[in-house]
């Protein structure tokens, strides 16, 4: 028999896409249209209650008339759409829909134009997308019903431009975008849908599918090529919808055939990956949501056997404020268990840069949300996108009474393929968690005949485990299923040739998976490192800062806030703080906190967190002056410092508020055109050109920077990478780079004799200026340096580099609750890959004997390097990542002025480390008053507490959180300045939870033994 395979498959192709596709729906009925532009197309979106009937843009006759052909929307503009229609006498016992075409590309849903499509009553109907062009009218019709609809329509421009991706665009910001409209109208009218033509596209394309991914020499591919050509051959293409039937007939026994006994098995799982904001502002995420939940309830109601899970409390939320309507047929099925929430988190945030408690609240909140909306305990933490996942993520995960781990996003690793599919996952204190990577390599699975085989040839667990998911939907922007995927779902549910595929929630996949191969599965151990998208650790510099400072003025409010409650000072700010962490930690999605969002996104970021400042620093003073007056009132007034660290400092106990010691003075001198500082304990030299040439450890007799090196050195390099401008640094950045070494002004500030010296150094490069401040206080282990940029560079990296005489193998870098260690060689592909990695607020490295950590109070980007000299001494250049500036998909990236601080901190061990990062984030506070004994106290080496708290619950109890910081043993006393009657110890939801740090309580002295990295969280009832 001649091979007439490729004759076949491309005349699929074209019946498919040029015939089938365009006669589903055929025009029966015409539209009366007529639209409403919301100030004049680019305004805010309004209430649905002002465009619907009883509404002023109806009672105030806004509506004009229009018509097929229309141009409208200006991007970011909504208008709405009336339609109306009778549905003609010959649709009679047919299925009748409205087909709406508002100038849609044939692209992925989700990032250009959207509607949501209203009764007059307020109620919805579904969404509309470029994947989703279709409204129920009726099935089957009578002839004669009415249509009256109004379509809510945004237009959300197309940012990446599609064809040039990544190149620098004016979207981004609505002011900038332009005015003209941007869409037209395609087409509007009442179709029938042709059920018999519709079923025919889904034959062909579950069997093409798999016809093109088996092997060349299976006879089923050719016995499927053979049934493909029968079908075409009774297909009429002059009556399609007349010929359909007959069509299908060759194709069933084909279809009928059964999947193999050892077929690989599929969990496919409906989903929708919203993005919280990206190429989009948080307003139209908001609608995004809306539309995907109404399409997915839509679907749930049709097909009985269709599950959906959804993350993100926050999207709930939403939909519940926003949409109640919506959110009540959510709720519907979310208790009938086929709308399925998933991820326990408030956010899918980023897991690299929030701090411990902010990455714990996410799954406070979230989780909280579940149990009190819908009385579910989530137990799927469900991060498909996220860049890349911190190795204290397990710990949490268990903390949160969570079970599984899912993600996707490591298959998108650009050196070296992860060795596994199904494993366990075992984070920095020994925590495992069972994990699955799906195989199909996507979140927006469309469960195709291509990504199916994919998932089956792609799975690196096979012969020892059999089955996967497949998370499917139009994702990113939202869309979520169609009914072509699950029509593809039922194809394949046993289909010889194809993997089993059953549409089933993410817990029946977990529990059989766990069930078929916990106890084989392999270990991988460590952080999920992302080989893609290091620059998110340092774009959108404001956007960081934003984030760490509010971090940590929540733990100043919340802390304050409680001491002054429990002493009946002040009411416990329950409502605003839960308002600010909520807001903060929506802040922390995966494309808001790494910077790789429009201007929009992030000037509301920006806004926000200026917002939080003011009113958590009005939180914090509030509790601050109580507590100082009522000190006051027991005898004695003075100037005090609040201590907000978990370490003593300057003879304030942690805290507490009391007198600081007073501060020697600090000698300082000119030599050879610069300065040395010297306080005792450091010598500082800083030459010429603004650079640190020595800190000379004196107790420890020994320099801490390497010989031929420098301190604080800018760096700057050019920064175009290949792809993913806000995302990526592609490695060949470092081949070329200019040090910043020419000195505009350089001046002693401040002479010590205040307990501070200073040096002024300032700069100019480019369009950009900077003036840097160093800094020694007395008695200080600690060069401390401000850096103050007027950024106005484009495509260029700025960075800090210390060249340190220190020999380490491998570097510590602060994460939640601990650190973990990377190599400082790159032996390997998976090391050398990791050219730029993410620090909290610090990078330690130490030799048998001594240590240097640097600490900052808002940089995440970091990258650490050995060289060897000639004479075999030791260079370990650490460096900070300081400013960027990406053109997409913002391209003012960064412009404008930045404050920044790190500090060097000499001869530091880890716990030194620990409390200098703490120190340079929580800065004293001063004030007038008496001194403020701590609410509690904790006496152990290398214990830190990390918050202090009221128990959300509002029952008055104080709840206490610590760990173990230094990745050892260690034991602990906690005293309360209170009355305590039970001490439990909860998880991270204040719920009790049988563990084993608590040993016992003595006279108001809790003993706790802890393990390495161990998080403990601890009620104390009043």
């Amino acid at each position: 028999m001649h091979d007439n395979r490729a004759l076949i498959e491309k005349r699929l192709n074209r019946v498919l896409n040029q015939r089938l596709k365009p006669a589903v729906h055929r025009s029966v009925a015409p539209v009366r249209l007529s639209v409403w532009h919301v100030d004049g197309g680019q305004g805010e979106p309004v209430p649905p209650s002002e465009a619907l009937p009883g509404g002023p843009a109806v009672t105030e006759g806004r509506y004009q008339p229009a018509d097929v052909g229309l141009r409208w929307g200006p991007a970011w503009g909504t208008s709405w759409f009336h339609v109306e229609a009778s549905v003609p006498a010959e649709a009679a016992g047919r299925r009748v829909e409205l087909f709406v075409d508002l100038g849609w590309e044939n692209r992925f849903a989700g990032f250009q134009a959207e509607g949501l499509v209203y009764r007059p009553d307020g109620s919805v109907v579904k969404g509309l997308n470029p994947r989703n062009l279709w409204v129920p009218i009726a099935d089957p019709a009578s002839g004669g019903e009415t249509v009256d609809l109004y379509i809510e329509a945004a237009a959300n421009p197309k940012v990446d431009h599609g064809d040039t991706p990544f190149a620098a665009t004016p979207l981004g910001e609505k002011s900038t975008a332009g005015t003209a409209p941007i869409y037209r109208v395609n087409r509007v009218d009442v179709s029938v849908f042709e059920q018999d033509v519709w079923e025919l596209w889904q034959d062909l394309e579950a069997l093409g599918g798999l016809m093109l991914e088996l092997p060349d020499g299976e006879p089923r591919r050719w016995q499927i090529a053979q049934a493909i050509e029968r079908s075409l051959d009774a297909l009429d293409l002059q009556d399609l919808a007349g010929s359909a039937a007959a069509a299908r007939e060759p194709l069933q026994p084909a279809l009928g055939k059964p999947a193999n006994a050892s077929a690989h098995r599929i969990s496919a799982i409906g989903h929708a990956h919203i993005d919280s904001a990206w190429l989009w502002p948080v307003r139209e995420t908001v609608r995004k949501v809306a539309r995907t939940t109404s399409n997915v309830v839509q679907l749930l109601d049709e097909h009985p056997d269709m599950v959906y899970a959804m993350s993100s409390a926050q999207q709930y939320e939403w939909i519940e404020q926003h949409r109640p309507e919506v959110f009540k047929r959510v709720a519907e099925h979310v208790a009938g268990g086929r709308f399925v929430p998933v991820g326990g988190m408030w956010v899918e945030s980023d897991t690299n840069m929030p701090g411990s408690e902010a990455m714990a609240r996410q799954f406070v909140y979230g989780k909280r949300y579940f149990l009190e909306r819908f009385g579910i305990e989530t137990e799927e933490v469900w991060l498909p996108d996220s860049f890349g996942y911190s190795a204290a993520l397990p710990q949490l995960v268990k903390l949160s009474r969570s079970r599984w781990f899912l993600t996707q996003k490591i298959s998108w690793n650009k050196t070296n393929p992860f060795p596994h599919h199904t494993f366990w996952w075992e984070g920095i204190d020994g925590t495992r968690v069972f994990t699955h990577f799906p195989p199909i390599d996507t979140y927006n699975s469309d469960l195709s005949g291509r990504e199916l085989a994919h998932a089956v040839r792609n799975f690196r667990d096979k012969g020892a485990a059999t089955r996967s998911l497949a998370p499917f939907g139009w994702g990113d922007g939202g869309g979520g299923p169609t009914r072509e995927m699950i029509a593809q779902a039922h194809r394949t549910a046993d289909l010889e040739g194809s993997p089993r595929v059953a549409i089933e929630s993410p817990a029946a996949f977990f529990t059989a998976a766990e069930d078929e191969y916990a106890a084989a599965a392999p270990v991988w151990a460590g952080e999920l490192y992302l080989e893609i998208h290091r620059a998110t650790y340092t774009s959108q510099a404001k956007t960081k800062q934003g984030n760490r400072r509010s971090e940590h003025l929540l733990h100043e409010a919340e802390l304050w806030s409680a001491a002054a409650a429990v002493h009946g000072l002040v009411d416990y700010p329950y409502d605003d703080l839960e308002r600010i962490w909520k807001l903060v930690l929506l802040n922390q999605f995966h494309d808001i906190l790494p910077g790789s969002s429009i201007a929009w996104v992030h000037r509301e970021a920006r806004d926000a967190y200026a917002s939080v400042t003011a009113e958590l620093e009005t939180i914090v003073e509030t509790a601050q002056n109580a507590l100082a007056r009522a000190s006051s009132a027991d005898g004695g007034s003075d100037t005090v410092v609040f201590n907000a660290a978990p370490h003593e400092r300057h003879g304030v106990p942690a805290f507490g508020a009391g007198v600081a010691a007073a501060a020697e003075p600090v000698r300082c001198a000119p030599v050879d055109d610069g300065y040395v500082l010297d306080n005792g304990v450091l010598r500082v030299v800083v030459d010429e050109r603004g650079l640190l040439t020595s800190v000379f450890d004196v107790g420890a007799d020994r320099e801490v920077l390497a010989s031929g090196s420098v301190g604080n050195l800018l760096q700057l390099h050019p920064d175009l990478p290949n792809e993913w401008d806000a995302w990526d640094v592609d490695e060949f950045y470092r081949n070329t780079v200019v040090d910043l070494v020419d000195v505009d002004e350089l001046s002693l500030v401040a002479d010590g004799s205040s307990g501070i010296a200073t040096v002024r150094v300032a700069r100019s490069f480019g369009a950009s200026t900077v003036v840097q401040h160093i800094s020694l206080s007395a008695g200080a282990r600690r060069v401390d340096i401000s850096t103050d940029v007027d950024w106005h560079e484009r495509e260029k990296f700025l960075k800090a580099a210390f060249g340190l005489d220190i020999r380490a193998g491998q570097a510590a870098y602060e994460t939640q609750f601990g650190h973990h260690y990377r190599p400082t060689h790159e032996n390997t592909s998976w090391d050398a890959a990791k050219f730029e990695v993410c620090a909290h607020r610090f990078v330690h490295l130490e030799e048998p004997g001594y240590g240097i950590a640097l600490v900052n109070d808002s940089t995440y980007g970091h990258d650490v390097r050995r060289a060897v000299t000639p004479g075999g001494d030791t260079t370990t250049t650490v460096r900070l990542s300081l400013l960027r500036a990406p053109r997409f998909p913002d391209p003012e990236t960064d412009q404008g002025a930045h404050t920044l601080r790190y500090a060097l901190v000499p001869g530091a061990g880890i716990d030194d480390a620990v409390r200098e990062g703490y120190a340079i984030n929580l800065p004293e506070r001063v004030t007038g008053g008496a001194a403020v004994e701590p609410l509690v106290t904790v006496n152990g080496d290398g214990v830190v507490v990390s918050a202090v708290k009221l128990a959300d619950d509002r029952t008055g109890d104080v709840v206490v959180r610590l760990y173990e910081a230094r990745g050892g043993r260690a034991t602990a006393t906690l005293t309360a300045a209170f009355d305590v009657t039970a001490v439990e110890e909860t998880d991270l939801l204040e719920r009790p939870f049988e563990r084993d740090a608590l040993q016992g309580v003595d006279e108001g002295q809790v003993s706790l033994r802890l393990r390495p990295f161990q998080i403990v969280t601890l009620r104390l009832r009043r």
